[in-house]
């Protein structure tokens, strides 16, 4: 049997790496540091909106802001703990059917994507305006972290976009490593059951982690404003 080639290990986050996994044949070389990789993101209307939130006038203070307490960050909690629950139970769920079709797990993938990010940006957007209640240092850090959100999210987008490929492209590659060979006409007649259970369930392991570490990625800002927030 030949062997996988060897691929060293990606650095970055669970997320990158786990896709990365998903990659058919050689890796694209290192892409450039956080400063250069920005630089080609941000254009120069955002970069003077960026500058202007780090160098401006400090905003006003909000006057009918919310204001941190136990019960929001309780909240925040509560919802990442629905958004992972709501991924895991669904895996256990698909883990029960055969279908060699690809289409309901994209679905099913988009509609959790959609979820994890409508309620992360009502999240992102409640806590920036607990931080303009807080001083005139937390209000601009609030307008950073705006101008920031608006700069990147498009890109942001676009990059997570392309999961529900990878995903399928994963489902293909698995599904024809554990199919009959064309030519084998003993085997051809039906594929074994644990065969076939097999590399679906690995399948529907292998989104769970993908869709929990896109989780965590897209919770990155919130515990950035949860960390400015709590009392020192």
């Amino acid at each position: 049997m030949a062997k996988a080639p060897y691929r060293p290990p990606v650095p970055g986050p669970a997320f990158i790496r786990l896709l990365a996994g998903f990659a058919d044949g050689p890796l694209p070389a290192a892409s450039p540091d956080m400063s250069d990789r920005l630089s080609q993101w941000v254009d120069w209307n955002r970069a003077v909106a960026l500058s202007r939130a780090l160098d401006g006038r400090l905003p006003a203070l909000a006057e009918d802001a919310p204001v941190f307490d136990s019960a929001e960050q309780a909240e925040c909690a509560r919802v990442r703990t629905v958004l992972a629950g709501s991924i895991t139970a669904a895996a256990e769920g698909r883990r029960a059917t055969t279908s060699d079709d690809y289409a309901p797990h994209r679905q099913h993938c988009m509609a959790v994507q959609r979820s994890m990010q409508a309620s992360t940006g009502r999240l992102r957007g409640r806590l920036r305006d607990m931080l303009g209640h807080a001083g005139a240092p937390m209000a601009r850090l609030a307008e950073v972290d705006a101008v920031m959100e608006q700069t990147l999210s498009p890109r942001e987008q676009v990059l997570l976009g392309t999961v529900p490929t990878l995903l399928g492209l994963h489902f293909e590659r698995l599904r024809a490593a554990a199919s009959p060979a064309p030519d084998d006409s003993d085997n051809a007649q039906a594929l074994p059951a644990p065969a076939h259970e097999g590399w679906l369930a690995r399948f529907h392991k292998d989104m769970q982690d993908v869709l929990l570490a896109e989780l965590d990625v897209r919770f990155q800002p919130i515990e950035g404003l949860l960390a400015a927030l709590r009392p020192r």
